[in-house]
């Protein structure tokens, strides 16, 4: 069977890399008694596939992976467990079955929430120039990848943005096409309204998957497309 699986990375973990996170759950996983499969060959590894790193310094509400079982407990028995092995900082709070023909969470990622929580006393970036931003026919980027760099119109990409005191929210495009970084998006606003710096922490609150079509899109969270084990 597929599960999907949902945890929250938070405090001096945010500094925790990808890959430390994964060995974190291979070693929670097993300690935690959870049936999971393994490859064959001769190096056996877990079956497990994560939706999308997250950036270093970057904390979560919305962090997901998937592992393939032979059996699964129920979901609450499960979350017990997974949390009582775990550590400071990384707390599970989903555990679902998937339909056996559901698409992994990386194949499945279409929008992700962010939050931008601003240090500074007063947040240069108010409603009204966010207004004004979302008003513009075009909000044309430089885009760089590893290999050269593209200019690319970044307000399709931009399904929700708002701010109310020091926190500025939004909804991307994410996934293997077109994924969109939340300091992609404020850098733009900077840019454009000549501001100068904005500091803060930034927050992946959620994934979200694409159940309609890319002409009339229906966004659903990862985890909504698995049903609670009882």
């Amino acid at each position: 069977m597929k599960i999907r699986i949902k945890f929250s990375k938070q405090g001096q973990m945010r500094f925790i890399g990808h890959l430390d996170i994964m060995r974190f759950f291979q070693k929670a996983i097993r300690r935690a008694g959870i049936d999971i499969n393994y490859s064959e060959g001769f190096s056996p590894h877990q079956k497990m596939s994560f939706a999308s790193p997250l950036g270093v310094g970057l904390i979560s509400t919305g962090e997901y992976f998937d592992i393939e079982a032979d059996s699964a407990k129920s979901s609450e028995e499960s979350l017990r467990l997974l949390n009582s092995v775990s550590v400071d900082g990384i707390e599970i709070t989903g555990f679902r079955r998937l339909p056996d023909d559901a698409k992994n969470c990386m194949a499945s990622i279409a929008a992700c929430d962010y939050n931008l929580y601003v240090s500074s006393e007063e947040n240069p970036i108010t409603q009204d120039i966010i207004d004004d931003f979302l008003s513009k026919e075009n909000i044309l980027i430089t885009k760089k990848t590893k290999k050269s760099e593209k200019e690319i119109d970044l307000k399709p990409f931009i399904y929700e943005l708002s701010v109310k005191d020091n926190i500025i929210s939004m909804k991307v495009a994410a996934g293997s096409v077109n994924n969109i970084k939340p300091e992609v998006v404020i850098d733009a606003i900077c840019s454009l309204y000549h501001i100068s710096e904005v500091r803060g922490i930034y927050e992946r609150a959620e994934m979200y998957a694409n159940i309609g079509t890319d002409e009339n899109p229906k966004l659903v969270t990862l985890e909504s497309l698995g049903d609670i084990i009882e």
